[in-house]
């Protein structure tokens, strides 16, 4: 995402340099960031070869028991796959709910040692979804978070998305979650991108006859339009790190919902900085970005 920190972070990753990342992370304050760049250290393959060093070399530390349970969770997902259940095989399975047995172990223990950290309580909100604990327990591992730091950016993803209909929730408690905290949020508050990820989840659930109707309605793109107002087009918003998938999220739901107007504007702060979520909806990413951001400017004459 152009961010020095990251690159510096998955290089050490790659590399097994624990010491990196264990002072870079150390670093960090702000809370999101620090859930950013932890996830940016541990969601990359091979770590599991190395964080038991770090682990064992600072026994009583929580950041390497953090990186650990956070990389297992990503380690459980190379192990699933990203089909769906049916295309799942039963050995994959198997060992997807073993490595998120392990992550959450690891931070539970966590949670222990740094009790003032939402940190391991965001990648608990991840793991109430994937070990299907349901949504009142994932609400109460979010809630936690909320204690600590109530506008975490990546706490509100993951609890949004445990509310769609995919995950045992329902259309009307994803906008339900998605408008309250638009209305709730500091004015500038990144979190305004809740709005159009449940949009771009709706539109997702429809049939190919309902959904360009859906989010090209009127009421669509008068709540983006609203969302975008009081987030990233407020003059209060602040880039954090990670900011460039708050804005392709906009641009996503814009585009898709015909508003090239407003596309193109999220298109020019985004430069090149495509991310992957939320334009893996389309079977090419990258190349429906160039196309969608092509389309915009096309229609603005530009």
């Amino acid at each position: 995402m152009g961010d020095p920190i990251a690159a510096r972070l998955i290089a050490a990753a790659k590399q097994g340099d624990w010491r990196t990342i264990g002072d870079t992370l150390s670093d960090v304050e702000h809370p999101d960031d620090h859930t950013f760049y932890v996830r940016t250290a541990a969601y990359n393959s091979g770590v599991e070869r190395w964080i038991d060093d770090w682990v064992a070399a600072e026994p009583h530390s929580a950041l390497p028991l953090l990186v650990k349970g956070a990389h297992a969770i990503h380690w459980a997902w190379e192990a699933r796959g990203g089909g769906r259940a049916s295309t799942v095989g039963d050995e994959a399975f198997r060992l997807f709910f073993k490595r998120l047995k392990l992550a959450e172990d690891c931070l539970d223990e966590v949670t222990d040692r740094d009790r003032d950290s939402a940190t391991p309580w965001v990648f608990l909100v991840i793991l109430g979804r994937g070990r299907q604990l349901g949504i009142d327990e994932t609400r109460r591992r979010f809630e936690e978070v909320c204690r600590r730091y109530p506008w975490h950016l990546e706490a509100h993803d993951q609890m949004l998305q445990q509310l769609c209909r995919k995950w045992s929730g329902s259309h009307d408690l994803m906008h339900e979650f998605a408008q309250r905290t638009l209305a709730e949020m500091p004015a500038g508050s990144p979190l305004g991108r809740l709005t159009a990820t449940a949009h771009l989840e709706h539109w997702l659930d429809l049939d190919s006859d309902e959904d360009a109707a859906y989010i090209g309605s009127a009421e669509v793109r008068a709540q983006l339009l609203a969302a975008a107002d009081r987030s990233v087009r407020h003059p209060d918003y602040v880039r954090r790190p990670g900011w460039p998938s708050v804005h392709n999220s906009f641009a996503t739901a814009f585009s898709f919902s015909g508003d090239w107007t407003a596309a193109a504007e999220q298109f020019d702060i985004i430069g090149d900085l495509v991310t992957e979520w939320p334009w893996q909806y389309m079977r090419r990413p990258d190349l429906a970005f160039l196309e969608y951001r092509k389309r915009a400017y096309t229609e603005l004459g530009r």
